[in-house]
């Protein structure tokens, strides 16, 4: 035991340059080596895991599950296993370098180990683990194969920042609650653990506040267009606006639920005070240059002069003389933060043009 404790810890004070070029991972994990030959999985999977311990369980369940999609491999998962191909534990003492994310992976002539930390780590351990495997694990269908050979590997593994996010506009396009899922999908294998959710802007609006209905019912539609951004023709006021789609409060729950179980978190953002058209043309009197509004369709209403200028031809602000801005925003952060869990909530504050205000 303390032969192996000592083994670990040195990998884990391993130079990058005993990384091994060779495997095809991303990321690259901190330490990896390959070691001559492979461990053939069997039809019938031996999965080890923790007594008692759901949530270790549902992560080889994830495992199990994919192999059966993709080659018909069946799985049985228990915490009783004298021999076991795979097995997921926590370390009976962690290891600080690891810290909550890390994990230790070693394949040889026994079968597989994945140790952490944490769950989070396990779950890390078996995305690489997932990269080791041949392509056709990747594959969307049944692919029956006799042969399923995972390479001999020591890797040690932690990543090198805590927020690893990516954002998704779903406000200048719509993606539906599927895909939104499969994009948390895809960043889960690369190890991402933050989703930036952009639902607002000039183009759209897309979660359901029910305190204010109107925000849902005008600026979550506008206009179809197709071709070129930003050349496309301005909607007449009658035009039908049939593009579009928001997230009603459930959606939102169950896609916070279901990022929660890849071990990403959600950052909502609201964009205020520009990029606010969507918003103005739901509620005019949030502006501060009277009229009527449209959710923007893809025509230019912001011009570029270069060098950091900007103005705007429309005015796409809420006015910050106006008491009711406030009165509408308290009632939106207060219902966003009621859904979304995390500790942050992005406010946008980019690319606002003040002329309108100083002529207020």
């Amino acid at each position: 035991m303390k032969a192996t404790r000592l083994l670990w810890l040195l990998l884990l004070a391993a130079p990058a340059s005993l990384h091994a070029q060779e495997l095809t991972l991303i990321p690259q994990p901190a330490y990896a080596k390959q070691d001559k030959g492979t461990y053939n999985l069997p039809q019938e999977l031996a999965i080890q895991v923790p007594a008692r311990s759901e949530g270790i369980t549902r992560i080889a369940n994830l495992l199990a599950a994919q192999l059966k999609q993709s080659t018909g491999r069946q799985s049985n998962i228990s915490s009783n296993m004298s021999k076991p191909d795979i097995s997921f534990a926590l370390l009976e003492q962690p290891l600080p370098k690891l810290g909550a994310e890390g994990y230790m992976l070693q394949v040889n002539d026994k079968g597989i180990s994945l140790k952490a930390n944490q769950e989070a780590g396990l779950f890390y351990g078996l995305q690489t683990l997932l990269q080791l495997l041949p392509p056709v694990v990747e594959s969307g269908s049944m692919v029956p194969t006799k042969q399923l050979a995972v390479p001999y590997v020591t890797i040690v593994d932690q990543p090198r920042v805590a927020w690893r996010g990516i954002l998704l506009d779903v406000a200048r396009h719509w993606f539906t609650k599927a895909q939104v899922k499969e994009f948390i999908d895809i960043m889960a294998r690369y190890k991402y653990n933050l989703l930036h959710l952009h639902l607002s802007d000039d183009q759209g609006w897309r979660l359901e506040i029910k305190s204010l209905p109107e925000l849902t019912k005008v600026g979550a539609w506008r206009a179809a267009r197709q071709g070129r951004w930003g050349e496309w023709s301005k909607p007449t006021p009658d035009e039908p606006k049939t593009y579009g789609g928001f997230y009603t409060q459930e959606d939102i729950r169950e896609l916070v639920a279901y990022a929660q179980s890849k071990f990403i978190s959600i950052l909502p953002e609201i964009d205020v005070p520009g990029h606010s058209m969507a918003m103005v043309a739901a509620y005019p009197e949030l502006s501060c240059t009277p009229g009527t509004y449209q959710v923007n369709a893809g025509d230019r209403f912001m011009i570029w002069e270069g060098n950091g200028k900007f103005y705007g031809t429309i005015d796409n602000t809420l006015c910050p003389a106006n008491e009711k801005v406030f009165e509408v925003l308290d009632k939106v952060f207060t219902e966003v933060a009621q859904l979304f869990p995390f500790e942050y909530i992005h406010m946008g504050g980019d690319e606002c043009y003040k002329g309108f205000w100083e002529k207020s």
